[in-house]
């Protein structure tokens, strides 16, 4: 029994391990098959990510290959463009020194034939010489003759003649070549001239003694004109013109001859439309503005002829009244346009001449700036107190004798003064540059506006209605009401006695007390 129960353990013990094994070994087949196909699944992978990768490289080649070969072009471009400006440039002088060769070849050609008469010259003149010497001789050999002189005595009288001729020649010889050089210089003056004008062919435009606003409608009008016309008055009391509202539609004009009120009652008279706050108290913050509006505006204008000619280094304050010059008219000529004009005109000379055009220009900009401050300043005129400006402010001597100096009250000094008082000239007399009535009509309101500042107490003085009216403001903390009517019969005996104009001028002397408080 027990015998029987070992084998059966030994033969179910022996088929256990058999299966066991066989088990084992089919498990084991599945594992090795499983992971043939995932070797091979990671294998199609790998391939992929390599040909994508692949991909990838050769995509990122081919645009740096396109970038690099855009680079290149580009650069290529450039240095083609580059080449093609120098090789533009060098045609340009190629052909400079080649007219440069030309015209040397020109006057050496000139100067040869010159050479040449003056050695034919030479040669006729020693041939006569030979010829006189031996007329001379003879001469002297006949008086010897002839006479009973003796050899001094008769040396003595031949030189006396022969003194005698070759004074006449002399001055014979000296008027003929003073008439060609006069003929020649004239000559060269105006070939000169032609050529200067032409290249500087400026634009004139008259200045008017007027300006229109434009209105958004016609009931603006009755503001600006206020209530009792209090607006209107306070507003040309503040900037000294006339406001003149007619029957114009949806315009108002301004008038009167200072251009620099004319454009400040301008520039007032559009903000305060714009704004449509009109009354006394805002007309007089906004006339305040737009005076410091055109101090700006007159220091760009300044900056803008300066930059326009290329003159570089000039004092503020220069620049400031060169700017100043757009709001005057010389003989109806606006005065920036004019000296802008001479400045060209002295550069174009100077050039010509072989002067610096620097220099030329700077003083022909300047030769007027005393125009600027002539009614502030007594003593001297215009050119004088222009020469003073330019020292002051660190010009040149030569740039301030030449403003000096170009009306001649003041001796040249160089040939820039010359050149300036030329280009004057010739800006000042071209076909309608200047306008003479004009200039008499504002030299007359100028004096008018002079005589009444001539007396004390007054605080501003304006010339209105085309010199028919003065318009007086006087300090009320010096005049009390009683002084200020005998300062306006004063002022009405003195226009009388010193001016002569037609019809008769209103005196207006208006005296006005404020009390002004601020709550805080």
């Amino acid at each position: 029994m027990e015998v029987l129960t070992v084998v059966l353990f030994f033969v179910i013990g022996g088929g256990a391990f058999a299966g066991g094994y066989f088990l084992s070994r089919v498990l084991k087949g599945k594992q090795l098959q499983m992971t043939e196909k995932e070797a091979e699944s990671i294998k199609d992978m790998a391939r992929r990510e390599a040909d994508t990768i692949k991909k990838e490289a050769e995509l990122q080649a081919k645009d740096t290959l396109l970038k690099l070969r855009h680079d290149f072009e580009q650069d290529t471009k450039t240095r083609r463009e580059e080449l093609s400006v120098a090789e533009k440039r060098i045609l340009q002088k190629e052909e400079s020194v080649e007219k440069r060769l030309d015209l040397l070849d020109k006057k050496e050609k000139d100067l040869t034939t010159r050479i040449d008469v003056l050695r034919q010259k030479e040669a006729d003149v020693i041939q006569k010489n030979d010829e006189l010497t031996k007329l001379i001789q003879q001469e002297k050999d006949v008086l010897h003759r002839i006479s009973n002189l003796s050899r001094e005595e008769a040396k003595n009288i031949l030189l006396s003649r022969i003194d005698e001729e070759l004074v006449h020649e002399k001055a014979t010889r000296i008027r003929s070549m003073e008439e060609e050089i006069k003929e020649t210089s004239d000559k060269k003056a105006r070939e000169l001239l032609s050529v200067a004008i032409q290249r500087c062919a400026s634009d004139h435009a008259a200045e008017t003694t007027i300006s229109v606003v434009q209105l958004p409608s016609d009931e603006m009008k009755g503001r600006i004109i206020g209530r009792e016309g209090r607006n209107i008055r306070a507003l040309e009391q503040a900037t000294g013109v006339d406001i003149i509202i007619d029957d114009t539609p949806e315009a108002v004009t301004i008038s009167g001859f200072d251009m620099v009120r004319r454009e400040v009652a301008r520039i007032s008279l559009e903000a305060l439309i714009a704004d449509g706050r009109i009354h006394p108290g805002r007309i007089e913050e906004v006339v305040e503005k737009a005076k410091k509006e055109l101090e700006a505006k007159i220091k760009q204008e300044g900056e803008n002829a300066v930059f326009e000619l290329g003159i570089h280094n000039m004092h503020p304050e220069l620049v400031k009244l060169i700017g100043r010059l757009k709001y005057r008219t010389s003989f109806g000529q606006n005065a920036l346009q004019h000296t802008k004009e001479v400045a060209r005109l002295s550069g174009l000379i100077a050039h010509q001449l072989g002067l610096d055009p620097a220099i030329a220009k700077r003083s022909g900009l300047l030769h007027d700036i005393g125009k600027v401050v002539s009614d502030e300043i007594e003593e001297g005129t215009h050119a004088v107190v222009g020469g003073r400006l330019a020292r002051k402010f660190g010009e040149s001597e030569v740039i301030a004798n030449a403003v000096e100096s170009h009306h001649s009250e003041v001796e040249v000094g160089s040939l820039y003064g010359t050149l300036v008082c030329i280009s004057d000239t010739v800006s000042a007399s071209r076909p309608g540059a200047r306008a003479e009535s004009l200039e008499t009509y504002i030299k007359r309101l100028e004096n008018l506006e002079k005589i009444a500042t001539s007396f004390k107490g007054i605080d501003k003085v304006y010339a209105l209605q085309a010199g028919r009216e003065i318009r007086i403001l006087v300090d009320p903390s010096k005049l009390n009401d009683d002084e200020s009517v005998v300062l306006a019969r004063d002022i009405r005996k003195k226009i009388e006695a010193e001016m002569e104009y037609p019809g008769q001028i209103k005196v207006l002397v208006v005296r006005e007390t404020r009390a002004m408080e601020y709550a805080k």
